[in-house]
């Protein structure tokens, strides 16, 4: 699991891991975001944004069980609960019940605010103040859920490919 704020190399990060040979599923919310109707829909009906977000995470979760090897995510469950917290919104029972019972395995990596790399395009609106608060909900969210995070270094992907590649195989928690 790679997990962190917007614009913070998880997606650059998890294309480096797939060409090294690990499996990878790409965060659920850029195709939405993308699709007819879909950056309208997180910004007017964000509950409505995270239950299509937590459709397509738990799709890829089901993919994921018959897999051999590590998996890697691009976000995960609680990022929706933490997505949802910086909207103001309360975690519906549903995804709080999700988040406690489908469990991740292995580290949860976080990618911190990095302000060298960050860049906004048509999907990442957020401001940096905004990335950063995002940052520290998603993270305050995956912690709440009794995980704990391991944070990337601040380099090169290559780097930090290898930072993660090292404990996958030691299969840190």
């Amino acid at each position: 699991m790679i997990t962190g704020g917007p614009g913070a190399g998880k997606s650059t990060l998890l294309e480096a891991a797939a060409q090294a040979g690990f499996t990878i599923f790409p965060e659920v919310a850029r195709p939405i975001l993308q699709a007819p109707g879909g950056m309208a829909l997180r910004a007017h009906k964000p509950a409505a944004f995270a239950r299509a977000m937590l459709d397509a995470q738990r799709a890829t979760w089901a993919a994921s069980v018959t897999m051999d090897g590590p998996v890697l995510f691009d976000r995960g469950f609680a990022d929706i609960a933490g997505f949802l917290r910086v909207e103001g919104l309360a975690v519906p029972p549903a995804l709080d019940h999700i988040c406690r019972t489908y469990r991740y395995s292995g580290p949860i990596f976080r990618a911190p605010p990095w302000a060298a790399i960050y860049a906004g395009d048509a999907e990442r609106i957020q401001s940096w103040d905004e990335a950063i608060a995002s940052d520290a909900a998603i993270s305050k969210a995956w912690q709440s859920y009794g995980y704990r995070l391991v944070d990337l270094p601040l380099a090169p992907v290559a780097e930090r490919l290898e930072f993660m590649r090292e404990r996958l195989l030691r299969r840190e928690p």
